[in-house]
């Protein structure tokens, strides 16, 4: 059964890809979806045998590496962690398979959609259910180029090709301090086992801890989109609406935080490498927050939504609080996955238009997709009793009691963030669906709601984000709960949960709610019963500054470009000239093809049939031979110097042959 998880998505990935034309659109829709509900509904079997019946599974496949230095096998680890992991995936996977078949059903490569969708989705299992870094890596890998080919799938559009180039690359970077992580891991441990390498983590040196822990908050930044490896998500909105959905909510994004925690362990005996880590995520949570405010692509808002909701997750990591970042990561991908889907039914209904300048007024046209991006919206800002209430407080309040420098300065970016996220959610309900209608008449005229395909997903994705967090609370953050403690590890000066529910001023805990009602109140009242008065907020030089600086995003993309990329051209252009094109042909074919035929007419001209130039030649070879196997007598002796004169006179006459 668990090894069906895993390959059930392969299955239909290679259905889809291999056999596309054979089996019609139709049935390659049909058995890659089958193939990821029959991975759903085992994964909640693994669940309950695993976490709820404490049954942890490893299954050795067989042999992979082995070595003096080093062995690895094909194994797989279903624990506490993976299953937790496992339902959210393949939830929200299968949910995009089922939505996908309406909203793609008019592109002409549907099959090749498919074959990616289950190929991204079997590489993130693979990622999560492996049994060592080195086949984590794979997955980790694979769901790169699946990243790569996902985003770029409208090969016709060359800004999807530009993005996905950029997310391949930026992710690029990522991956090679990664393994230079795993290189210093094999170092220390002689292997990349979890069970060889977490376990013998106390006992190592903490500075080869705190290195090994940057470098892989190194990968983490890119796979997770973190400062300032970030650029790549916003850009990724060039691919279809359910490659967002995927990428956003369940895989890609969330595999830097799976590394982080799986990684546990030695992240515990690094304290410099987790403040890092909590500086990052709540640096990236501000940052990401505040660039949404100003957004106008109806997609990109949700991005940067994704990529503070993320750095809240690095940040509860940062601050040794394991079981929060992880619940919050359970839970954001369902309520991302809705926000995602219906923005989708959204531009699908309203002829593909995502500028929020352009729309407005869709309320009474499209009540239900409103509804399901009203739930994903309560949710993200943490509304009372909905899913992200529970998770994302939770996050901040255990910031909060960690009663350190990082754990202070976390909360206050991290309740800032949420103020943030509270107005950019609302700022884009009333742009959407309320104010002046933008859209042209036509798209009024022709709007038209979700049909069945594309609106049961979004039942499913808000059922389980208002009831989710509810239900799992007490399983992942109860008091005396031992979920989790056979995979995460904790040092006990680092727990925080008991002061976060009993320790903290009532007035501390409800300030992230605060902060959100403000913001939530602002952006109603700005978008929605005053919008003259935003364009009166860029009126003085002060505020259109601070706007343009907004938009800008805080000059990321031109910092990047002027001191990494541009200089990175120049040397990539000066290797190529000097070296590939110089140094390289030089010695290979191109001085080969130069240099041979060149000789061999030198040695032609020196054939002449002359007997006394034979004689010369032969004078000359004797002279070599004789230096080179007497050279340290010859040297010792007074007639040297005249040997020596004799040859090059001889070789001097030759050479004017």
């Amino acid at each position: 059964m668990y090894v069906s998880i895993v390959l059930l998505p392969i299955l239909g990935a290679l259905a889809a890809g291999l056999r596309g034309r054979a089996l019609g659109v139709t049935g390659s829709q049909i058995i890659s979806t089958v193939c990821l509900l029959a991975a759903t509904v085992l994964s909640f079997v693994a669940f309950y045998e695993v976490a709820l019946c404490r049954s942890p599974v490893t299954i050795d496949l067989a042999p992979w590496v082995s070595t003096e230095g080093m062995t690895a096998n094909w194994s797989l680890l279903f624990d506490d962690l993976t299953v937790a992991m496992l339902l959210p995936v393949l939830v929200v996977s299968s949910c995009v398979h089922v939505y996908s078949i309406s909203y793609m059903s008019e592109d002409p490569h549907p099959q090749r959609f498919f074959a990616y969708l289950s190929m991204f989705t079997a590489f993130m299992l693979v990622l999560v259910g492996a049994d060592s870094y080195l086949l984590m890596f794979v997955g980790w890998e694979g769901i790169g180029i699946s990243s790569f080919l996902l985003i770029g799938f409208w090969t016709t559009r060359v800004q999807a090709g530009k993005s996905a180039v950029m997310a391949l690359t930026i992710n690029r970077v990522g991956d090679l301090a990664l393994s230079v992580g795993f290189f210093a891991i094999v170092w220390l441990c002689s292997s990349l086992d979890y069970a060889t390498v977490l376990s013998t983590a106390p006992l190592l040196n903490e500075t080869a801890l705190t290195i090994i822990g940057l470098l892989l908050l190194g990968g983490a930044m890119a796979k997770s989109a973190q400062l300032p490896l970030h650029t790549w998500l916003p850009a990724a909105m060039e691919g279809p609406t359910p490659v967002s959905a995927l990428i956003h909510a369940a895989t890609l994004v969330t595999a830097g935080v799976y590394l982080l925690l799986r990684s546990s362990p030695m992240l515990e005996y690094a304290p410099t490498a987790l403040a890092v880590i909590a500086w990052t995520g709540a640096l990236t949570t501000l940052y990401a927050a505040a660039t949404g405010l100003v957004q106008s692509d109806l997609k990109r808002v949700i991005a940067f939504s994704t990529c503070s909701q993320v750095g809240l997750m690095i940040m509860a990591v940062g601050l040794s609080q394991y079981s929060p970042s992880l619940y919050h990561l359970a839970q954001h991908a369902f309520f991302k996955a809705l926000l995602f889907l219906s923005a989708g039914s959204v531009i699908h209904a309203a002829s593909d238009q995502q500028d929020l300048r352009r729309l407005g007024g869709f309320v009474g046209f499209l009540p239900f997709t409103y509804t399901a991006m009203l739930i994903g919206s309560l949710s993200l800002v943490a509304t009372p009793f909905l899913s992200g209430f529970y998770s994302k407080d939770a996050v901040l309040e255990t910031a909060a009691g960690a009663y350190s420098l990082s754990g202070s300065t976390a909360f206050t970016l991290g309740t800032l963030g949420a103020t943030l996220t509270a107005f950019y959610s609302f700022r884009l309900l009333a742009m959407t669906f309320f104010t002046v209608p933008n859209a042209p008449k036509q798209d009024y005229l022709s709007v038209h709601e979700a049909p069945f395909l594309l609106g049961a997903p979004l039942v499913v994705l808000a059922i389980i984000s208002v009831v989710g967090g509810y239900l799992g609370r007490d399983l992942f953050l109860g008091m005396g709960t031992d979920y989790l403690s056979s995979a995460l590890f904790q040092h006990p000066s680092n727990v925080a949960l008991i002061e976060a529910d009993f320790g903290l001023p009532q007035f501390v805990k409800l300030l992230p709610a605060i902060g959100t009602l403000v913001g939530a109140v602002s952006a109603i009242t700005l978008y929605q019963l005053m919008p003259r008065n935003v364009l009166r907020l860029t009126s003085t030089s002060t505020t259109k500054a601070i706007y343009s600086f907004l938009v800008a995003k805080f000059g990321w993309d031109q910092l990047i470009a002027g001191y990494f990329i541009q200089p990175g051209l120049g040397v990539g252009a000066t290797i190529s000239k000097v070296i590939d094109k110089g140094f390289v042909e030089l010695l290979g074919p191109f001085g080969l093809s130069t240099v041979l035929p060149a000789t061999a007419n030198t040695a032609s001209r020196n054939d002449s049939g002359v007997v006394t130039t034979y004689a010369l030649y032969m004078l000359v070879g004797l002279l070599v031979l004789v230096l080179s196997i007497y050279a340290s007598q010859l040297l010792a002796g007074d007639d040297t110097l005249g040997l020596v004169l004799v040859y090059l006179v001889a070789l001097a006459v030759i050479i004017k042959r």
